[in-house]
């Protein structure tokens, strides 16, 4: 858990920025601690009254406000009630237990946190001190709180978001809280951190989330006009959420701000490109009989993710590598053609293909880019699909049958009958 302290010369100004997002859904009142109501019955006069009342005690003091941040890690899901407990538990081990004060609950940004209004001047008009209250009764509240709550400590929390992320702990699980959150949760660290230069790569990444950008089919009202929606993915990658639109987030996730971060991530891939194709050759270098599980096992321990692309028969026509240490996404045409989908399986002795080329996805071709219900739908000899050897082909199209074995069947002609 971290904490962050805020003071300031103002209290209605505090007071209305958090119940401006709650007015945007952005935010939600959870207690109200020593306000004579309940946090339902107030409305905004009686907050801002009473906080007005404490403040007017004592008018030589200007700084009387508090707005106080208590932000907890991605991995943590907390309930409203632990959430409130652990607000009061923090209030009281910073003195302030018996002050006037509000907890709202934030779902406007990539991590789970709570917001807490009050001030700092006493019913009988003394003021208690905010000289250094961060660095000492702040931490020492927080650092009881984590061992009390079992909370992520923030020593470890500021390692973390350093090193890799465990995505695996991270996927959403439908049902098991807040879907906006938890998809926020997902964006809050996706959409800054890789580097992805189309709405495919950036669903390469969501999809270890079981997330997914959704622009819609094609012809629809949602598509012409560049609209984007998110949902959650089960384990099979099927839509299991109700939509909720990029706008609805608080950071704004929609295409005309994703197009911007897209170009300029594509500038940025360099390094990334490098390592991935390192690590590549090295996996054939360590290995000279090395099979599509083997490669993509020494790549994950490199921590590099393989994305396999293949239709619903198992053939395979692309990979997605997602570099975890670099945050690089690419397709495997954006290393060289010796990286294609076809070189790699000829290199893993598999089958080659067939003449019949699928054009490999590239920056020229972003915007044409074939999706995977398109793909699902077109005859597979008209494209440059891969099969895994234990799948194999097992019959042969009709075109490539030998001319000799290709035999008519005889009309047999039918007898009249003489009445």
């Amino acid at each position: 858990m971290v904490a962050r302290i805020r003071t300031g010369k103002n209290i209605v100004r505090v007071l209305q920025y958090n119940e401006q997002k709650v007015q945007q859904g952005k935010a939600e009142l959870l207690q109200a601690e020593n306000f004579f109501k309940e946090a339902t019955q107030l409305g905004f006069t009686d907050k801002r009254k009473l906080l007005e009342k404490y403040t007017s005690l004592n008018e030589v003091t200007e700084t009387n406000a508090l707005h106080i941040s208590l932000n907890f890690d991605l991995s943590e899901y907390l309930e409203k009630a632990k959430l409130i407990e652990i607000a009061q538990a923090y209030m009281e081990g910073i003195g302030f237990g018996d002050q006037p004060y509000l907890v709202y609950g934030h779902e406007d940004a990539g991590h789970p946190h709570i917001h807490i209004v009050t001030t700092n001047i006493q019913a009988d008009g003394s003021r208690i001190s905010t000289h250094n209250l961060g660095r000492n009764q702040s931490e020492t509240t927080r650092k009881k709180i984590e061992e009390v709550f079992d909370l992520v400590k923030a020593e470890r929390t500021a390692i973390s978001h350093k090193t890799d992320l465990s995505i695996s702990a991270r996927k959403i699980s439908y049902g098991k809280g807040s879907t906006k959150r938890a998809i926020s949760n997902v964006l809050g660290v996706v959409i800054d951190q890789y580097r992805y230069h189309s709405l495919e790569q950036l669903n390469a990444v969501l999809s270890l989330y079981n997330v997914m950008a959704d622009r819609g089919a094609e012809g629809t009202t949602m598509q012409e006009k560049r609209g984007l929606i998110y949902q959650v993915l089960d384990e099979r990658g099927r839509k299991i959420s109700a939509p909720i639109k990029a706008s609805a987030f608080y950071m704004k996730p929609t295409l005309a701000n994703l197009e911007p971060k897209m170009l300029k991530n594509e500038k940025l891939k360099a390094p990334g490109i490098q390592r991935i194709k390192a690590e590549i050759d090295f996996a054939f270098l360590k290995s000279k009989q090395l099979s599509i599980e083997r490669m993509i096992a020494q790549l994950q321990r490199a921590r590099i993710h393989t994305v396999i692309h293949q239709t619903r028969d198992g053939f395979i026509y692309g990979f997605t590598f997602i570099d975890h240490h670099t945050k690089c996404v690419c397709n495997g045409s954006e290393l060289g053609n010796q990286y294609s989908a076809k070189i790699l399986l000829q290199r893993c002795d598999l089958p080659a293909p067939r003449e019949t080329i699928l054009p490999h996805i590239t920056n020229s071709q972003k915007s044409t880019a074939w999706t995977q219900e398109q793909m699902n739908h077109q005859d597979i000899r008209e494209r440059n699909f891969l099969c895994l050897p234990e799948q194999g082909i097992n019959t042969l199209p009709a075109d490539d049958i030998p001319f000799p074995l290709k035999r008519n069947k005889r009309k047999k002609k039918k007898r009249k009958l003489n009445l």
